[in-house]
C-alpha cells in the first residue's frame, strides 16, 4: 500500500493509514471531486456511512481515481434501524451495491443503540459477512467498554477498531486506555471538533506558533501521538494536504499534556452519550 501516511496494523492483520478522510455531507459530483482530490493527495482511508447517504459517491470516487482498489481502505457503517440480524446482512449487501464495490475493507456498527438492545445481532451479521468475504475487517463506533465487553463475552470476537468522538475538548482518556489494553484501535471522529472554539483556542495557538504549524496540524499530530487514527473532513485540496503534513515534527510531553488538559466533562459536541443515544 503506497502512501505518504504511516500505517497501523489492526489485530486481525489489516493495515490502515493513521489519517483518513471523513466524508459526512460529501455527496454528489462535488463529493466525488473532493474525495478524488483527497486520494490524489495521498489519502488511502476513506470513511463513509449508510446514514451519510454517500456510499455511491465514495464508490464513484474509487472508480475515478488512478489509485488501485487494493491500495485503498474503504469504510462504511451500519445504521441503528437495521440491527436485527437479517436486516443487518441485507444492509451490508445494499451498502456494497450502492458503492458498486465487491467488498468493504472495514464495516462498523455506527452506534450501539443500547435501548433497542440488538447490537449483538448486528455484530453477528458483521462476523458472518466477513466470513463470506464481503468485509475484510469489522469494527464499531461509539461503543462504551460495557458494550465491547458484551460483544466479546457473547461472540468471542472483539472489534478491530472503535470510532469515537475524540478531540481536545473531549480526550476520552479512560476509553482509550481500555482500547489499548484490549488491542482495539481508537479512531477519532470530529478530531478537530466542529466549532470555532478550537481554532480560537489560545493554548493550541501558542503550541502551533512554537512549531510553526497550523492549529489543525497540531491537533492531528496530538491524535497521532495518542495512538489514534483520525478522519478529518475537508473538501479543500489545500486543507487536505495541510491535514496530512504532520509527520515532520513531534509535540513534546508538555504540549501533549496541555492539549489533553483542555478536556471538559461536557465536551461532547452534541451531547450524544452512547449509554442512551439511539441512532435512526
Amino acid at each position: 500500500m503506497s502512501s505518504q501516511i504511516p500505517e497501523v496494523t489492526l489485530h486481525d492483520g489489516l493495515k490502515i493509514p493513521v489519517i483518513g478522510l471523513g466524508t459526512a455531507k460529501l455527496k454528489g459530483s462535488d463529493g466525488v471531486t473532493a474525495i478524488t482530490s483527497a486520494i490524489d493527495n495521498g489519502y488511502r482511508l476513506i470513511d463513509a456511512a449508510y446514514n451519510y447517504e454517500n456510499e455511491g459517491t465514495v464508490g464513484e470516487a474509487v472508480r475515478k481515481t488512478t489509485v488501485s482498489r487494493e491500495d485503498l481502505r474503504i469504510t462504511s457503517k451500519l445504521p441503528g434501524r437495521y440491527h436485527s440480524y437479517h436486516d443487518a446482512v441485507t444492509t451490508i449487501q445494499e451498502s456494497l451495491y450502492r458503492a458498486n464495490l465487491d467488498y468493504y475493507d472495514l464495516y462498523i456498527i455506527h452506534w450501539p443503540n443500547p435501548i433497542q438492545g440488538k447490537y449483538i445481532e448486528a455484530w453477528q451479521a458483521l462476523i458472518d459477512a466477513k466470513k463470506w468475504g464481503l468485509i475484510r475487517s469489522i469494527g464499531v463506533s461509539n461503543f462504551l467498554p460495557e458494550h465491547l465487553e458484551r460483544l466479546e463475552n457473547e461472540t468471542g470476537i472483539l472489534p478491530t477498531i472503535n470510532q469515537i468522538e475524540l478531540h481536545p475538548f473531549f480526550n476520552q482518556e479512560e476509553q482509550r486506555k481500555w482500547h489499548e489494553k484490549h488491542e482495539v484501535i481508537t479512531e477519532s471522529w470530529s478530531p478537530l471538533s466542529r466549532g470555532s472554539d478550537v481554532f480560537e483556542n489560545e493554548t493550541i495557538q501558542a503550541i502551533a506558533n512554537k512549531y510553526n504549524k497550523t492549529i489543525p496540524q497540531v491537533i492531528l499530530r496530538w491524535h497521532y501521538q495518542l495512538g489514534a487514527v483520525s478522519i478529518p473532513k475537508s473538501s479543500s485540496p489545500s486543507r487536505q494536504l495541510e491535514n496530512i503534513s504532520i509527520f515532520d515534527f513531534a509535540l513534546d510531553y508538555e504540549d501533549m499534556d496541555s492539549i489533553a488538559n483542555l478536556t471538559r466533562p461536557d465536551g461532547r459536541i452534541n451531547d450524544q452519550n452512547p449509554a442512551v443515544y439511539e441512532e435512526f
